[in-house]
């Protein structure tokens, strides 16, 4: 075909997470490379009795087209869950998302242009690195360590030229595990203020917490709207509902709500109407506690075999939740390179430079232990272990 692309597609690759879905897919391969909750436990039951019920006393009004800024019963239940994370709010700082990361998308179709940088944590989201430079930003990273982002590197990265806002992933972060400190929470958000710097937070992952205390979010210590807090339904319920929601201020809201309008309009009525009447009944809270005791064995299982397979010259983080632990190997070796010896026994992981918005990362990798079974995490760890001792 002779079709001239957009040229806001020239600088993209393919999408990484579209090839970690090619592992999964392939039967023999154990795959530690997803980032997918485990099927097992969405709850089938409920959502199908939610449906029914939805079916009989609702049916014309969920299979109708809706407003663009959310199934109101929903965004009423989100308000009523905010508490929990030290958000306190109405229905006009609320936009329901089709997932988490529509929200990323509207916020950057509302705020950057081609050229625009935008601050982000080195390694990332590898899937927001992608939605980012679907637009054409340009990325200026933000030093971190093992307590996450760094607040005196984040004001020495504004004197640099101001950008259009800053992306972090303050806890459980995909892909390091990482979670960000109450104290640097904080000090982010008052470092927004001071700079009028918008922050969007991403935070799908902080429910799922197995051992330590929770912490607020970033957003419950903004008193001037500079944060834009993403939440998500997909780890917490079902990722094929496609549930998410903006939470901000609402000239920022408007902005990305007229952006949605262009591109789906609004979220499946249905989808929504499901998890608000999830939320209603009160069946999320012990969801997620079941969701806990699944993923905490899995997770303890993963580092208890990494402590008994991997060399000693192998570093990894030991989280608190989330679904992700990250490893770090020497610089030389080439996680890319070491993928391909991993699969060739039939393991996979995700090598760690995609996360990484500069070029560098390429001797780390992420290992995911949601979608395993124990025993598998058990033997796919201990081969890892002989395939990267043979290349030390």
């Amino acid at each position: 075909m002779n079709l001239k692309y957009a040229d806001r597609l020239q600088n993209l690759s393919g999408n990484a997470i579209r090839e970690i879905f090619k592992l999964l897919a392939s039967p023999e391969i154990i795959s530690l490379a997803g980032g997918n909750p485990a099927p097992e436990t969405f709850p089938c039951a409920e959502v199908a009795r939610i449906t029914t019920k939805l079916m009989e006393e609702q049916g014309s009004s969920v299979l109708q087209y809706g407003a663009t800024e959310g199934w109101m019963p929903l965004r009423q239940e989100i308000v009523r869950w905010l508490p929990g994370v030290g958000i306190h709010t109405d229905v006009d700082h609320v936009l329901t998302t089709t997932g988490s990361q529509q929200g990323l998308d509207l916020v950057c179709k509302a705020m950057v242009n081609p050229g625009d940088i935008v601050l982000v944590e080195n390694p990332t989201f590898l899937g927001a690195l992608h939605t980012m430079k679907t637009y054409q930003a340009q990325f200026r990273p933000v030093e971190t360590d093992e307590d996450g982002l760094i607040p005196q590197a984040l004001e020495q990265a504004l004197k640099d030229g101001k950008p259009k806002f800053l992306y972090i992933i303050p806890t459980f972060q995909n892909p390091s595990g990482r979670t960000l400190t109450l104290e640097r929470r904080k000090a982010i958000a008052r470092i927004a203020a001071e700079h009028e710097l918008l922050v969007v937070e991403d935070d799908p992952y902080r429910d799922l917490r197995y051992a330590g205390e929770a912490l607020p979010s970033i957003a419950s210590f903004d008193e001037a709207g500079y944060v834009l807090y993403l939440a998500s339904f997909s780890k917490l319920i079902s990722p094929g509902l496609r549930v998410g929601a903006a939470i901000g201020a609402p000239e920022l809201m408007q902005k990305m709500t007229i952006g949605k309008q262009g591109a789906d309009v609004h979220t499946s009525n249905l989808s929504q109407a499901i998890v608000a009447e999830f939320l209603k009944e009160g069946l999320l809270a012990p969801h997620i506690a079941e969701l806990c005791n699944d993923y905490r064995v899995k997770m303890e299982a993963m580092l208890s075999a990494i402590s008994e397979n991997f060399p000693a010259q192998v570093k990894v983080t030991h989280p608190e939740g989330g679904l992700f632990v990250w490893a770090t190997l020497p610089p030389y070796i080439d996680t890319t390179a070491l993928l391909k010896k991993a699969t060739e026994h039939n393991v996979a992981f995700v090598p760690g430079a995609g996360f990484h918005c500069d070029g560098t990362g390429t001797n780390t990798f992420r290992l995911n232990f949601s979608m395993p079974s124990v025993a598998n995490i058990k033997k796919a760890i201990a081969i890892l272990g002989e395939v990267i001792s043979d290349v030390l």
